[in-house]
């Protein structure tokens, strides 16, 4: 039995595209005695037939980030909660110390425009300095601390973050998740820059979750 047990969770919605190779690069994972979870939200792609031979659980759960990751929480038992995006990849040989009650990976931003390196500086930079994780950073929690995603219709990370930042800073991995770069590449990658940043400055002053997500499609 591993020492301390990771409890991955995957949401998911019509990623059938890209669940298998998703699913398959945690298979070291399981083989180490780790769990995989993939909470979809009513995919109609076959999504949960092709996930349901490559981890440990798929369960159903109301359509939307925050509540199908929570619904994954629940269900899960290790000591350790990470939440994966289904478009992301964990580093190899990567270790969350023990001491970490929460925190997050450096992340690399997968494409072909040369700013996507720059946009993950400086969501790494960011990240460190103001102690605030992003879902694209793999966050992780030890499960007894998880308070639960605030179930808001969007920034339900940086929530989740301010609420954990009250217990301790994040322990900030340097070692680097990839993400596709396909959502800043098919928006444009100076649009969509311009869009998170926006969508982000909103959101500080005040601005519901339920507009910015109207905003944000």
């Amino acid at each position: 039995m591993v020492a301390q047990r990771l409890s991955v969770v995957v949401p998911a919605l019509n990623e059938a595209a890209g669940i298998r190779a998703a699913l398959e690069a945690l298979a070291p994972l399981r083989a180490r005695g780790h769990e995989v979870i993939v909470a979809d939200g009513g995919s109609t792609d076959g999504t949960r037939e092709i996930a349901a031979a490559l981890c440990d659980l798929v369960l159903s759960a109301p359509r939307g980030r925050a509540l199908q990751m929570n619904a994954g929480a629940r269900a899960a038992s290790g000591d350790v909660l990470v939440f994966l995006h289904a478009d992301t990849r964990l580093p190899a040989d990567f270790l969350i110390p023990e001491s970490s009650l929460w925190g997050r990976f450096d992340v690399r931003i997968e494409g072909r425009h040369p700013l996507l390196k720059v946009v993950a500086w400086s969501m790494n930079l960011r990240s460190r300095l103001t102690g605030i994780a992003t879902g694209d950073q793999a966050m992780f929690v030890r499960r007894e601390a998880f308070p639960g995603f605030p179930e808001i219709a969007l920034m339900e990370d940086i929530a989740l973050s301010r609420l954990l930042k009250r217990r301790g800073r994040p322990t900030c991995l340097s070692q680097k998740a990839v993400t596709s770069g396909r959502r800043w590449e098919s928006r444009g990658v100076l649009r969509t820059i311009v869009l998170m940043w926006s969508l982000r400055l909103l959101y500080f002053l005040g601005a519901s979750p339920a507009r910015l997500v109207r905003f944000y499609k």
